[in-house]
């Protein structure tokens, strides 16, 4: 039987998909105009911290106006005698998939993606935020080839020093797991270990420790990052300013990665050619061509 029932005056179309202490619906109001509406209920004390990245995610995103940033609409609190029990975030609906399970045309498509999600974050930056959890599921591709970046929960301002831990453990930046300043480097790390996965089908090794597949071993980036695999190595078809970028977005030191985002976008231009240059030269095609 389909789902019909209303939350906040919105009629419900579908559920979308669940997570802790909150499901995504896709609803549609009066005017017949669709939206993603996600919904948090705190059912004890200690899911407070699902309302409060949910109501972050509504303060954070309100600030942005890209079409490669999902848009955040409207917050709504539901209050049991004082205090609130539920939150709605009444968001862009994105049709379209995580980088999770995206497959890339080329290096050349690759580039271009991840030039758009760069370019998202840098409007991200320029407003002063930081998104703090960049990852493959966290950057969608909609069905029309657009780049959306999605999840505000974990972002915050730059130069925040946050409380405890946060982070996605595969992805996680050092300064994050040390709870130092969240800067806009800590993006230009994430954005790195997520393209590192995606080239090489293996993750940066992060400070957050967990076992080696098949040794039992505990490892971290300071027992394994000298044998960190240049992407190159993993996939001859990666340009090779594509894999010089990709080890220094990584660096354990916030220093030695790229100065900002805008020098990643440039980089990234370049390694683009790269990509042009060799599927011209598979083809027999001249360089100067098209």
């Amino acid at each position: 039987m389909a789902e019909f029932h209303q939350i906040a005056g919105y009629d419900v179309v579908g559920t979308l998909g669940q997570g802790a202490a909150s499901t995504l619906y896709s609803v549609r109001d009066k005017d017949g105009n669709v939206f993603c509406l996600k919904r948090v209920v705190k059912k004890s004390p200690s899911e407070q911290r699902f309302i409060d990245q949910a109501v972050r995610e509504y303060e954070v995103a309100k600030n942005f106006d890209s079409p490669l940033i999902r848009k955040v609409h409207k917050l709504i609190r539901q209050r049991a005698l004082i205090r609130t029990s539920e939150v709605l975030v009444v968001m862009e609906l994105v049709d379209g998939r995580t980088l999770e399970t995206v497959k890339f045309n080329g290096m050349g498509s690759f580039c271009k993606l991840f030039h758009a999600a760069a370019k998202g974050l840098q409007h991200m930056h320029e407003a002063g935020y930081v998104h703090a959890d960049i990852k493959p599921n966290n950057i969608m591709l909609t069905s029309a080839g657009a780049v959306k970046l999605i999840d505000f929960g974990q972002s915050c301002k730059n130069g925040t020093i946050k409380e405890r831990i946060q982070g996605t453990p595969d992805y996680i930046a050092p300064e994050q797991v040390k709870r130092k300043a969240i800067t806009y480097k800590t993006d230009l790390f994430n954005l790195g270990a997520t393209m590192y996965w995606l080239l090489t089908g293996s993750h940066v090794p992060t400070l957050i420790p967990k076992k080696e597949a098949g040794t039992g071993m505990q490892i971290n980036s300071d027992e394994f990052r000298g044998k960190l695999r240049p992407p190159i190595e993993a996939d001859p078809a990666c340009p090779p300013a594509l894999s010089n970028l990709v080890l220094e977005c990584v660096a354990t030191d916030p220093a030695d990665r790229p100065a900002h985002m805008q020098a990643l976008i440039d980089r990234l231009e370049i390694a683009a050619g790269q990509a042009q240059r060799a599927a011209n030269e598979a083809v027999g095609t001249p360089p100067d061509a098209g």
